[in-house]
């Protein structure tokens, strides 16, 4: 007798478990992902079919082979969101079909042979979308930011902060729509690329003329999204000879990097490209006009640097229809941070112990509060050691045993969105010592980093040990603390519930580094407790 497994559904904490697909005019991506009551989500599952929709395209419309390639790659969408339970779709379409005279025609034959409607959305929507997915992955804060997504078919550009968008804009500047005008030769001439280089800046030469008169507060780092920004990413950081980071998202080159990279493979034929280590295969004839582009872009809006959004137009759809849920009333008000959602996407996915990490994290900051000025630690340690204490016991979701190191691997292995390398290491290893052992040369995770970061671990982790430690019974037992010092101790005096022996205990064996870090005694008593 036969049974069936059974179907994936979203974890009990779920609003919804959705798939948000993007048809773009080079490539095709879906992402699963569980929608939550505080307007975060997270993601279950994702898949990418380098489709090249745009290849072949005329006046009559899409090319029959590309279509077939295109229905081909939804139903194995459609088989992604069948297998995760996916209770709702969201397709959106972008230039490639909203442009072609057969558009209506594919959206059809989606529809009958898959099952799943597409939304053909104009450049203008693809925009907003877009700057919707960027900041949900980087915190932009105040600054005034250009975002550009490059597509096969159409370029969008954001001016905006992490809160306000002053323009949107789509241009028909994408990559394949660049090749088929100007690479008529292996490898392309010099004067073609001149000629895509004039032509790219007189059609932004507007919407750099309203980056220029904006505020005077704008950032010379342009965000850029996109498998091309991403593609350009991955051969900078080979071309650099460093280590290529486990996730994009925030990973930064500069306008010389791109200028290198160009000048070394402008002059390369086909074969040549093709053998450029971790180049996808069918990039190789966009990458050159993908390059010219983003040089142009940076010397049209004075940008130095491009920082890489690895979110885009379907975390953008995810967003809005959450957004859509919350004025609904079906959720809460998300968090406004990109760092906080990231941390706290990580915590559930590793199904936190919720009450205790929230206490051990205010028993953190209120002795960090306390300390720091004898500790040199500044505002921005504060967050790291917020962001530590809310995950420090997730290696739990891995086993009890050796849980702290289990937390530094999660952490350090996560897509942490909008932190740099050096503060995700932080954090992992803050998490890592808030047990056991504390930092030792014969670490090599650890000893691998540079001392300052060393340092700052070493402080951060001093405070959470002792914060652990005190809420070593996982009951909250420790309501109150009154903190004092004085040249010679640190005095921690607490109010509890219950007995406190068991939080005084813990706190006490886990003080030692607290104390070499501050250079005081640490000294941990209680208040009667009420009978």
């Amino acid at each position: 007798m036969q049974t069936s497994l059974p179907t994936p559904v979203p974890s009990r904490s779920a609003l919804k478990r959705v798939a948000a697909i993007d048809l773009g005019t080079n490539s095709f991506h879906a992402v699963v992902a569980d929608l939550h009551a505080d307007g975060g989500f997270e993601v279950v599952d994702t898949l990418k079919e380098m489709v090249l929709l745009g290849e072949g395209a005329d006046e009559h419309g899409l090319h029959p082979d590309a279509v077939d390639r295109g229905i081909a790659a939804l139903r194995i969408f459609r088989s992604l969101c069948d297998g995760h339970g996916v209770e709702r779709i969201l397709a959106y379409a972008t230039s490639a079909i909203r442009e072609a005279r057969n558009g209506g025609a594919f959206i059809q034959r989606a529809i009958d042979e898959t099952g799943i409607k597409v939304n053909a959305i104009s450049g203008l929507l693809e925009a907003e979308l877009i700057a919707h997915g960027v900041r949900h992955g980087l915190d932009l804060g105040q600054e005034e930011h250009l975002m550009v997504d490059i597509g096969g078919g159409s370029v969008e550009f954001i001016i905006g902060t992490q809160d306000e968008t002053r323009h949107m804009e789509s241009l028909k500047l994408g990559v394949a729509r660049l090749k088929a005008a100007f690479v008529r030769n292996d490898p392309p001439k010099p004067k073609d690329l001149k000629a895509m280089k004039r032509h790219i800046e007189a059609k932004i030469d507007a919407t750099a003329s309203v980056w220029k008169a904006g505020t005077a507060a704008r950032s010379r780092t342009l965000i850029g999204s996109s498998g091309t920004f991403q593609a350009v990413a991955l051969l900078i950081a080979r071309f650099r000879d460093v280590d290529v980071p486990e996730a994009l998202n925030g990973f930064e080159f500069t306008g010389r990097d791109v200028s290198d990279l160009l000048d070394a493979i402008a002059p390369m034929d086909r074969k040549r490209r093709s053998a450029l280590a971790g180049l996808d295969a069918r990039r190789i004839d966009l990458i050159v006009p993908g390059l010219t582009l983003i040089r142009s872009l940076m010397d049209a809006f004075g940008c130095d640097k491009v920082k890489i959004s690895t979110q885009a137009l379907r975390e953008g759809i995810l967003i809005r229809y959450l957004q859509k849920m919350l004025r609904k009333g079906e959720a809460h008000v998300p968090e406004s941070s990109p760092r906080r959602k990231s941390i706290m996407e990580l915590a559930r996915r590793c199904n936190w112990h919720e009450a205790h990490s929230r206490h051990v994290c205010a028993l953190s900051l209120q002795m960090f509060d306390h300390v720091a000025p004898w500790m040199e630690l500044e505002p921005a340690d504060r967050e790291l050691l917020e962001y530590a204490a809310l995950l420090h016991d997730i290696g739990y979701h891995i086993s009890h045993r050796s849980h702290h190191k289990h937390a530094l691997y999660i952490i350090l292995n996560s897509d942490l969105r909008g932190f740099d390398s050096n503060e995700a290491a932080v954090i992992a290893h803050v998490a890592r010592y808030h047990r056991r052992s504390t930092p030792k040369p014969r670490h090599a995770e650890f000893s691998a980093l540079d001392r300052k970061v060393r340092n700052r671990i070493e402080k951060l982790a001093a405070i959470l040990r002792v914060a652990d430690g005190l809420d070593r019974s996982h009951y909250q037992n420790v309501k109150r603390m009154e903190l004092e010092t004085t040249p010679e101790e640190f005095r921690i005096r607490i109010h509890s519930l219950s007995d406190p022996e068991l939080e005084i205990w813990g706190a006490e064996r886990k003080s030692d580094l607290l104390r070499k870090k501050l250079g005081r005694k640490v000294v941990i008593t209680a208040a009667p407790v009420r009978s």
